[in-house]
């Protein structure tokens, strides 16, 4: 741990005082990011829904259903049910 002597602390705090008050608010340039913060909670919404989605196909396997029927659960052909999910459900 680097240790820093009295007057180079105070070297420091005066240089920031200086730079805060030389500071212009009105110069500041503010970044708006509401649309990408609506893309990360779109995203992590998406993420917990397929996560919910998988776990639903795992507890419909467990319970004898067949591809068939969660493919029409999904609106999807069976193929497609069975290739998405295959590898985390128990076939």
């Amino acid at each position: 741990m680097m240790r820093y002597t009295d007057n180079e602390i105070d070297q420091a705090s005066r240089r920031f005082e200086q730079l805060a008050a030389e500071l212009d608010p009105a110069s500041i340039c503010i970044d708006h990011t509401d649309d990408l913060r609506q893309i990360a909670a779109v995203t992590d919404a998406l993420r917990a829904d397929e996560s919910q989605l998988r776990e639903a196909v795992e507890v419909a396997r467990a319970r004898g259903r067949s591809w068939n029927q969660i493919a029409v659960a999904l609106g999807v052909s069976r193929q497609a049910a069975r290739q998405r999910f295959v590898d985390k459900a128990r076939a």
